[in-house]
């Protein structure tokens, strides 16, 4: 099989790479986080690039991309520690939006190409431990709703979000425009300064994207698409982290030489790289496998979940101990690349739910890829 990308790719890539580099660096990556974690001129940056276009259909303004194209913009994204909800506001909400009635979708999607609308789903609760099939927030027979959700990305910056809400006959995804009556938010950062928030609703009146004969099945859908997604952004961040990681090694000296000349030092990052590796091929395995039957999707999406999970965590782990005491300043980038690392094995499901998605879905093998 071919892996190596087309030149539409490449030349993505390297404009995504160039945005990141000359508009993304670390100071500016800082002053953002003490500014709550999210940047409107960030944004219109990824706006300007046609990012938020990549995803929807070129019948409403997008440029009708698929997965390939949204991995490589995620890679980028994730080696510059970009905080801003991309995948959630440009991958995921038009993947929803693609199953609403026609109306809603000529009302909103040119709009999200356009960089107008910022619309993040708001699916988390407490008591769902991950799973998307529990869901206490209601919807009532004249659409609206009462709940709440939790860990909703940059939810104090959204013009609407996506909500799953129970209905008599099953799960029904919903629009709540931010003004929306009876809608409250409380925003806070998360342990890696991004922006994130506490949505309430009380007889909030909303929209009906999704009917529940095919709500959960969207959902699920959705999530895997941000699985997939934040795969590619796990490979970026660790990538760049071990480049750092190595750099350091080169110019850190102990005993009158660089400490990349101490062979146990060389044997754990060779161990860092093979993770590095393995998640790299499961992120690319994920993205092969999001147009495939719902079956075949989740359980490769989960496999995909379990794998970058270790990975993040061996490398982030090692990488921080390589470089000692610096390591977890906050005024050096690599503890940024760590804290990175730490939230997004914690998101869409941490690894032993996922681990427990790929088992009760292997049924008569115990081969993971049969």
């Amino acid at each position: 099989m071919d892996f190596d990308f087309t030149e539409d790719q490449v030349s993505l890539r390297d404009a995504v790479q160039r945005f990141v580099d000359k508009d993304y660096g670390f100071e500016q990556r800082r002053a953002i986080v003490k500014a709550g974690g999210f940047s409107k001129a960030a944004w219109d940056g990824l706006v300007g690039l046609g990012l938020t276009a990549l995803a929807v259909p070129e019948a409403h303004g997008g440029l009708g991309f698929g997965p390939v194209e949204a991995m490589v913009v995620m890679e980028e994204l994730g080696r510059g520690l970009v905080m801003e909800p991309y995948a959630q506001a440009a991958l995921v909400a038009p993947a929803v939006l693609a199953h609403a009635p026609e109306e809603v979708q000529a009302e909103w999607l040119p709009r999200i190409a356009g960089g107008e609308a910022l619309v993040v789903l708001a699916h988390q609760e407490r008591a769902a431990r991950y799973r998307l099939d529990v869901c206490e927030t209601a919807a009532s027979a004249e659409h609206h709703l009462r709940g709440h959700k939790s860990v909703v990305s940059a939810g104090a910056h959204a013009d609407a979000f996506i909500v799953p809400a129970r209905t008599a006959q099953g799960i029904a995804l919903y629009l709540v425009p931010r003004d929306a009556a009876g809608l409250t938010l409380r925003a806070y950062a998360l342990h890696d300064g991004s922006a994130a928030a506490e949505l309430t609703l009380e007889d909030t009146p909303a929209l009906l994207l999704v009917a529940p004969a095919e709500g959960l099945a969207v959902l699920e859908h959705a999530v895997d698409i941000a699985i997939a997604a934040q795969a590619a952004e796990a490979v970026g961040v660790m990538d760049r982290y071990v480049a750092l990681t190595v750099e350091y090694m080169n110019t850190r000296k102990q005993f009158g030489v660089a400490i990349a000349s101490f062979q146990a030092l060389r044997h754990r990052i060779a161990d860092v790289k093979m993770q590095l590796e393995l998640a790299r091929s499961m992120s690319y395995f994920a993205t092969l496998k999001l147009n495939e039957p719902a079956e075949a999707r989740r359980r490769a999406i989960s496999q995909a979940k379990v794998q970058l999970g270790h990975s993040m965590r061996f490398v982030g782990q090692q990488c921080t101990q390589l470089h000692g005491g610096i390591g977890v300043t906050d005024e050096y980038v690599g503890s940024h690349y760590f804290k990175r690392l730490t939230v997004m094995e914690m998101q869409y499901g941490d690894t032993l739910h996922h681990l427990g998605q790929v088992s009760e879905r292997m049924q008569d093998t115990a081969g993971v890829f049969a």
